[in-house]
């Protein structure tokens, strides 16, 4: 088990919010064994100490602590050093929140079936809790999780998520007939590349968060259940 002491290191208001959220269950003095940390501490199992935030990011955070009640643990782990944050945060937001011919709900799902096919567990947990909250249907958001295959997809979605898996798993192996299948199903030829961009950016996400052991927001979980 990693130890409390390589958890990232915050502003004061920040421990205060993960201190809180995490405070271990009071156990028999005569006990040996203690308690285990709650599973979202420490966000990575790296020593960083936490780099000066930017005004922007500092708004950033304020942002998501207002509109979500928590500050997302991927930001906290990239906190060590402001421009890789701001990088971070800036393509992120553009790929996932910017214009596109891709709906958010389709953008979150390309992420968790790429996050699916590399077994990482921090995008699982956090972009498995927004599709169900674009669908509103927890059982997509299970089905993605597990196997995309085993969802009622439309035509659109399911040439989308095969297209993005083979991305993942054959990059090598994509084709011409590849992308007609995706203009085939209504896409043009931006929205492939968006497709393409979107699942670049989570193979990259994915193994960042699977080589530094980074641990989603407790809260994702209870999220739209």
């Amino acid at each position: 088990m990693a130890k409390a002491n390589k958890a990232v290191k915050t502003t004061g208001k920040v421990v205060a919010l993960k201190a809180a959220a995490t405070k271990l269950a009071a156990k028999p003095a005569a006990a040996k064994t203690a308690a285990p940390l709650a599973d979202d501490m420490p966000v990575i199992a790296l020593n960083l100490p936490a780099g000066k935030l930017s005004p922007a990011m500092t708004a950033y955070f304020k942002k998501c602590q207002d509109k979500l009640g928590f500050i997302p643990n991927v930001l906290l782990a990239y906190a060590f050093d402001t421009v890789k944050l701001e990088a971070f945060a800036a393509l992120y937001n553009d790929l996932m929140l910017g214009e596109s011919g891709l709906s958010k709900l389709e953008r979150e799902m390309i992420a968790v079936a790429v996050s699916s096919q590399n077994r990482c567990y921090y995008c699982l947990t956090a972009h498995g809790a927004a599709v169900r909250q674009y669908s509103g249907d927890p059982l997509l958001g299970e089905h993605l999780v597990m196997n995309y295959r085993v969802a009622r997809l439309s035509k659109r979605q399911r040439a989308m998520l095969d297209f993005s898996v083979k991305l993942t798993s054959s990059p090598w192996s994509v084709e011409e007939p590849d992308r007609e299948r995706l203009r085939r199903a209504g896409f043009t030829d931006r929205d492939i590349w968006d497709i393409a961009a979107i699942v670049g950016f989570f193979n990259m996400s994915n193994r960042v968060a699977s080589a530094t052991d980074m641990r989603p927001n407790k809260a994702y979980h209870k999220q739209a259940r």
